[in-house]
């Protein structure tokens, strides 16, 4: 059987964020600037519904990550959270799990980033964004920049998480005042009824809302290179949910202030609103504004989420449930550079093999709600040790948000023409998941 992680036998990390820190991480690992469009693409519905996923999941994350970094303190997040109040199987499937759902977020993210900032600077960079060789290199580029500045050391790194968190303020700032000078000007572009409007069609859209608003878990996993935190990482939590919420919110009502819904594209949204306001303020250098933005919160958001998931075969690692290289750290660097490079191969090779055969909008929909299944499955463990640990409203509703948002990643969208198949796709593709991870435990357990 495996060993569980011990205080003495686990590779020392070096503490190097304290509040500031911690809080722009956070901050970096929540908010995706890409789901804005599609947000306001589906209408003025969506700001209630960021709203509601801030009170019914984002809260209860934050008061589950806050308690339960205090009862498991060390690195690895929700794999420590589970071992200690499931065993060893549990946490091995919710780390596996979740670490595979990042893995095809991560080269889906640096594509979709990339793209929209060369898209949105101007007719030259639009042509290079179209371009797939030059897209898959600056996506590879964007991976591997993110998670090398992590692996020379947090100390470093972190910066990379903390000018993306920056640019995201500025960004949601800039948009905000934008959208009140057009406004000023010529009113509202769209009518601003926030009623969400039901349609199976578009449902599963509510499931990418959620999706959304997730993330606050990564900062879990960096517990053991925090300064005090069962002190800063709480604190931590709640202030970048605020900002999450607002920042969604906001922007969505922004975009929507300066155009109507069916003029937002869900890919090309940044730029179509960016040239509807430079436009109507007569101010050029606003769109390449937005694209230079965009693009450092993509890269901030790449180098949170690819660090923090590196920390997960890391824990198992040292728990000898991978082989032992993940559970060490480098000598000099104080990082877990086996686990770092390990993610980056593996979503570098993935990057490349979606550029086989044509991109479908149906394969991309497939894509995106197997993300959303896989990346909420490990919720329901996180969540349970909340339960555990006496949190039960909170655990209650996290379930609640958990169970829907899983239900409407699974019903179609428009662009599914064979339901069956998409259907068939998603059961197999989450089983295999689950079943390789059920094959790699067992070798480890021999």
């Amino acid at each position: 059987m495996a060993a569980p992680m011990t205080t003495e036998t686990t590779p020392t990390l070096r503490r190097e964020m304290g509040l500031r820190d911690t809080t722009l991480f956070a901050i970096a690992a929540i908010v995706a600037t890409r789901w804005v469009p599609a947000a306001a693409h589906a209408g003025p519905g969506s700001i209630t519904l960021w709203l509601l996923a801030a009170v019914f999941f984002v809260a209860p994350l934050a008061v589950a990550v806050g308690t339960l970094i205090v009862k498991y303190p060390g690195a690895g997040g929700m794999y420590l959270w589970t071992r200690g109040d499931f065993g060893p199987w549990h946490g091995f499937l919710c780390f596996w799990v979740y670490w595979m759902s990042m893995a095809v977020w991560l080269p889906s993210a640096a594509t979709f980033y990339m793209g929209v900032g060369f898209s949105t600077l101007g007719p030259s960079a639009a042509r290079l964004a179209g371009d797939r060789f030059f897209l898959v290199g600056a996506a590879l580029a964007a991976i591997w920049v993110a998670l090398c500045a992590n692996m020379v050391g947090v100390k470093i790194g972190k910066w990379t998480e903390n000018a993306g968190a920056a640019a995201t303020w500025l960004l949601g700032g800039l948009l905000a005042v934008a959208a009140a000078l057009v406004y000023a000007k010529h009113g509202l572009a769209t009518p601003m009824r926030l009623m969400p409007h039901w349609n199976w069609q578009t449902v599963s859209f509510w499931s990418t809302i959620a999706y959304g608003m997730s993330g606050l878990e990564m900062a879990g996993l960096m517990g053991a290179e925090i300064h005090d935190p069962a002190r800063n990482l709480p604190r931590a939590g709640w202030l970048a949910s605020g900002f999450a919420t607002v920042f969604y919110a906001s922007i969505t009502a922004a975009m929507l202030v300066l155009l109507p819904p069916d003029r937002i594209s869900e890919m090309n949204g940044y730029a179509e609103v960016g040239g509807a306001a430079a436009a109507a303020l007569g101010a050029r250098w606003l769109t390449p504004a937005i694209a230079l933005l965009v693009l450092i919160s993509g890269l901030g958001q790449v180098g949170a989420i690819g660090t923090s998931v590196s920390r997960l075969p890391f824990a198992a690692g040292v728990d000898r449930l991978l082989p032992e290289a993940f559970g060490k750290v480098h000598p000099r660097w104080g990082t877990p550079y086996v686990s770092i490079l390990t993610l980056g191969a593996v979503s570098s090779f993935l990057l490349v093999a979606m550029q086989l055969g044509d991109t479908m909008r149906a394969a991309y929909q497939e894509l995106v709600s197997l993300m959303v299944i896989t990346g909420f499955l490990p919720y329901i463990y996180i969540f349970g040790s909340s339960w555990k640990a006496g949190k039960r409203w909170s655990a209650a509703s996290g379930w609640g948000v958990t169970a829907l948002a899983i239900a409407c990643a699974v019903v179609p969208t428009a662009e599914i023409k064979n339901v069956m198949l998409f259907e068939g796709k998603l059961a197999a593709g989450t089983l295999a998941i689950v079943a390789s991870a059920g094959l790699a435990y067992r070798r480890a357990r021999r």
